[in-house]
């Protein structure tokens, strides 16, 4: 896993990314983190999300996208809810929506922020794994904003 320093949005904006992942809830709620930034900024990927079963834990492990112009933003169903102890991130559902990302986006170069570490209160060295697991044929990078707190065990 690539470690980059910078904007996930703007480096996607940029040609760095043909896809980016975020995780979300499956309660159609982005109005936190980088999903809120998201939603504001890509209309077309909250669509994508209203656009599954609202509060459906089915929707654990899968995944919604939008194209929005020169890349794809991958919603990652990765967390049954929002609030309440961490860990909301759930190891499994983020597993399978990554092997899903890796199957449909096979010659993609592929960013992400500390999906699952963040606001889901999940375990950076845990999560990292399953990543590197999933994409471990495909360029993939981690992209941590400059200045930003860590999440525990990030590098």
């Amino acid at each position: 896993m690539r470690v980059v320093k910078g904007d996930l949005l703007a480096l996607a904006e940029a040609g760095q990314f043909d896809v980016i992942v975020h995780g979300c809830n499956c309660f159609h709620a982005m109005g936190a983190g980088i999903a809120r930034s998201i939603a504001a900024r890509y209309p077309a990927a909250l669509a994508a999300d209203r656009a599954t079963p609202f509060g459906d834990r089915a929707k654990l492990g899968t995944i919604s996208t939008a194209d929005v112009g020169p890349f794809t933003i991958v919603n990652a169903y990765t967390q049954f809810h929002w609030g309440g102890p961490p860990p909301l991130v759930d190891l499994d559902a983020l597993s399978q929506a990554f092997e899903t990302i890796a199957a449909r986006f096979p010659e993609a170069r592929i960013g992400y922020p500390l999906i699952g570490a963040g606001l889901a209160g999940g375990h950076w060295p845990d999560i990292a794994p399953l990543i590197d697991t999933a994409l471990t044929s495909h360029t993939h990078s981690l992209v941590i904003l400059p200045g930003t707190q860590p999440a525990r065990g990030t590098p």
